[in-house]
């Protein structure tokens, strides 16, 4: 059981898939990194929900979700890193959030080891929480609060779109002090 690295962000080179190469360069070879965006994953729709029935029968059960989902799910740790682009985590995640919910029907025990999987939420934002702490409530057995870091570029003295946070000692620091805290 490794640790699983997620990052839900459709920019390639930016704030959080340096986030992801921090964390795996930290854990080395016990980590996985899935970069979402480079993932073969249909968002829900355009079907008659078949997952209803079966999750098999799924138009799109062949794709790259349920072994994301699995990863996860077997996994010691969990990484979600997500940007918010306009003050609620992205569409990648919701994707990743409305498929999932394919893969856990009628499957109670698949949800139930996922949730028990302790996962560590990492969002790159420069406004509100509110949002992201209510959805990322779905990820963890209930009644458990989410851990989430808030990363704001300003506060390091960086800009957002220019994908360089993790060049800031402080902010490599804070994900590295966030991931390891019990």
């Amino acid at each position: 059981m490794g640790i699983s690295i997620v990052s839900f962000s459709g920019r390639a080179g930016g704030n959080c898939s340096g986030i992801a190469a921090c964390l795996a360069g930290h854990w080395g070879g016990r980590a996985q990194v899935f970069d979402f965006s480079a993932l073969s994953i249909v968002p829900c729709g355009r079907c008659g929900y078949e997952c209803f029935r079966a999750r098999e029968n799924c138009p799109y059960f062949g794709d790259s979700e349920y072994g994301l989902c699995e990863a996860i799910a077997g996994s010691a740790l969990a990484c979600f890193i997500i940007p918010n682009y306009c003050d609620y985590p992205c569409a990648n995640f919701f994707i990743f959030n409305e498929r999932s919910q394919c893969y856990f029907q009628r499957h109670p025990e698949l949800l139930e080891k996922y949730l028990a999987v302790k996962k560590k939420f990492i969002v790159v934002s420069n406004t509100g929480q509110d949002n992201f702490t209510a959805a990322m409530r779905y990820h963890v057995a209930e009644g458990v609060e989410p851990e989430i870091l808030f990363l704001s570029a300003r506060e390091f003295g960086r800009v957002s779109i220019r994908g360089d946070l993790m060049e800031a000692a402080e902010a490599r620091e804070a994900v590295l002090r966030f991931v390891e805290r019990e």
